[in-house]
């Protein structure tokens, strides 16, 4: 049980902080290999240039720089920074909406690193420096629809996933991109519980993580990402139900077959591993035709959700000739 110790204990070091041994040795083998190589004068920008600080809470770090794209943001009033730091679904902190703000205070976000596998010709673990150091930080404000049936619009700060992916350079294997949240119950009370068969993991389809509109984010309202709200990297896939946007990734894996995701797994009859916004198919406990706003009151008239949440233009062409009744 856990209580008062009568003695000072060492933190214990996460899991996702060790690299093993192979990983080690084949990131300095890859990074050998890039340096060797000229690609525009230099080795392929931000993978392994940068040593991990000794990091420390977001509210500690220099702000983020970062231009706002009108390209891909909506008109609509965001909702307020308040709402969304404090009305989350992350199970790993806790079942309720108010659990992730409690309990996740003391988790620690940095140091940070991902681990790359799979199809791929550049794999490895690299730190989050690493990951972040050659892009150009966007502010886009999308609309977010959970599949519980409320919504949110929210200033994301963050980079297109896809130029991410590229840089590692998937093989043409790679059909589909996993990713995978950390596994850490000393700083994730809520992964003691078996809601889920932990650890967390969810995937995309090659063409939908290219997709433009689909962002790695590593921040909100102008600020670094708060812990309940997926910190340090978390995917935003605005089209998509709010749970395909995996939180707090420590892997990243390029496979050929669909992978299996948490909660297709859990309830495959009530989440299909697609789960586009679809305002046409109801979940077996609910309808999906109309959302609620958070911040215009619990009982507040429902609006009308949107085909792929607003987003039909530019996406629908990915599903060209798939029924989504059936893949959902």
């Amino acid at each position: 049980m856990e209580g008062p110790m009568t003695r000072r204990i060492q933190p214990r070091i996460a899991p996702s902080e060790i690299t093993p041994e192979a990983v080690f040795r084949d990131r300095r083998r890859v990074l050998a290999a890039l340096g060797a190589a000229a690609l525009g004068g230099a080795a392929l920008p931000g993978l392994g240039q940068s040593p991990t600080p000794a990091g420390g809470a977001a509210s500690r770090l220099a702000p983020p720089k970062y231009a706002r794209s009108e390209r891909w943001s909506t008109k609509e009033t965001p909702t307020s920074l308040e709402d969304v730091t404090s009305y989350n679904n992350f199970y790993e902190f806790g079942t309720d909406k108010a659990d992730p703000k409690a309990n996740a205070q003391k988790f620690r976000a940095r140091p940070w690193s991902v681990e790359v596998a799979g199809e791929a010709e550049v794999r490895g673990r690299f730190t989050l420096e690493d990951i972040l150091r050659p892009h150009a930080l966007e502010e886009r404000v999308y609309r977010f629809r959970c599949v519980e049936a409320w919504s949110m619009v929210v200033p994301w700060l963050g980079f297109p996933l896809g130029d991410l992916l590229q840089r590692f350079k998937p093989t043409s294997r790679a059909r589909y991109v996993e990713f995978t949240t950390l596994l850490d119950p000393g700083q994730m009370p809520g992964q003691r519980s078996p809601v889920l068969d932990w650890p967390y993991a969810e995937g995309l389809r090659m063409d939908e993580a290219m997709h433009p509109l689909a962002l790695m984010v590593v921040g909100v309202y102008g600020q670094w990402l708060p812990n309940q709200n997926g910190a340090p990297l978390r995917l935003v896939v605005p089209w998509k139900y709010g749970f395909k946007s995996i939180k707090s990734i420590v892997r990243i894996r390029f496979t050929e077959r669909e992978p299996r995701t948490s909660w297709n797994l859990s309830a495959p009859y009530e989440y299909g591993f697609y789960a586009n916004v679809n305002p046409a198919v109801d979940h077996p406990r609910w309808s999906q035709a109309k959302e609620r706003r958070l911040g215009t009151g619990f009982f507040a008239t429902r609006t009308d959700t949107l085909p792929f949440n607003g987003y039909a233009a530019d996406v629908a062409g990915l599903y060209r000739g798939m029924d989504l009744r059936r893949y959902f």
